[in-house]
């Protein structure tokens, strides 16, 4: 849905509230405290808020209770606006960016983005194994610009492994889906790589294909595993991680172009983003699924 549509289907808080509603409940509203189906609107009446009073428990709720949406001051159509503006952005927005499209502040802005996000990474913990032909790559996030042509002084920032830049790791399923987070510590090593491995992925029904890095020197013990010798080659007919490289091109064009400073703490969340956008690039209702995983998060 671009933004156009969403300036159309939802001109009034009402029309939002409806379609929220029906991505949340499916025509079937049920109580978020007791689970009770026995609900009907409240009296009170107020269209543009649309209550419901639960008959088992007593309880007054909205459709927003319980959601990533609970408790928002923000009217849901500059939500929806936002919303389908992340999604757009191929190489992300910055909260600056859209604080000034919609007229709010940024912090307001930062911390629905955060809500949004939050809500991406918890659909990617619960997505399906990946399998068939899987890479396997990590790459380096941050730091300052390397200092080029000045490799006499000991100052200049290192690339690759040697570098002091956070860790990403990923895998990217050939012509499907991608999964990524940073690094924890230790995770960069062969029993690091192999649980975070295990976790995303069918080992009985995958191909995995790295590099040379030693830390993936023992996924063969439970897993098919192909190696690209990149100091010879790049591709070697199926074998290559071309893939998931082009994929960490993405995150790095967001660092540098948007957001310019990713925090430890939040890093996973930009991340996440990046992951969620690139797996649903050929869905057109993107938009209602990301409602979707919002109002069940």
């Amino acid at each position: 849905m671009n933004i156009l549509q969403i300036f159309q289907d939802f001109q009034t808080q009402e029309q939002a509230i409806e379609h929220l509603e029906a991505k949340r409940w499916h025509g079937h509203p049920v109580c978020p405290y007791c689970q009770s189906d026995k609900v009907y609107r409240h009296a009170s009446g107020d269209r543009s808020n649309q209550r419901w009073q639960c008959e088992y428990c007593t309880r007054a709720f909205s459709v927003t209770v319980g959601t990533i949406f609970h408790g928002t001051h923000v009217p849901l159509k500059q939500w929806f606006i936002l919303l389908g503006l992340m999604l757009n952005a191929k190489k992300s927005a910055s909260a600056c960016q859209i604080a000034r499209d919609l007229g709010m502040r940024r912090a307001t802005v930062w911390s629905m983005m955060h809500r949004a996000r939050l809500a991406m990474a918890n659909d990617q913990e619960q997505a399906e194994l990946l399998y068939g032909i899987v890479e396997a790559d990590e790459t380096y996030v941050g730091g300052k610009p390397r200092k080029r042509n000045r490799h006499d002084d000991d100052t200049h920032s290192k690339r690759g492994r040697g570098t002091s830049k956070q860790a990403v790791i990923g895998l990217m399923e050939r012509g499907g889906r991608v999964i990524a987070r940073p690094a924890k510590p230790g995770e960069l090593k062969s029993k690091g790589l192999k649980k975070f491995i295990s976790r995303f992925v069918d080992t009985a029904a995958t191909l995995l294909i790295t590099d040379e890095f030693g830390g993936y020197s023992r996924v063969n013990e439970m897993m098919l595993h192909a190696t690209i010798n990149h100091a010879v080659e790049y591709a070697n007919g199926i074998i290559h991680t071309n893939n998931i490289e082009n994929f960490w091109s993405l995150v790095k064009r967001a660092w540098y172009g948007q957001h310019h400073f990713y925090s430890k703490k939040y890093m996973n969340l930009y991340i996440s983003e990046a992951c969620y956008k690139f797996n649903q690039r050929k869905n057109e209702s993107a938009f209602d699924h990301l409602l979707g995983v919002m109002v069940a998060a």
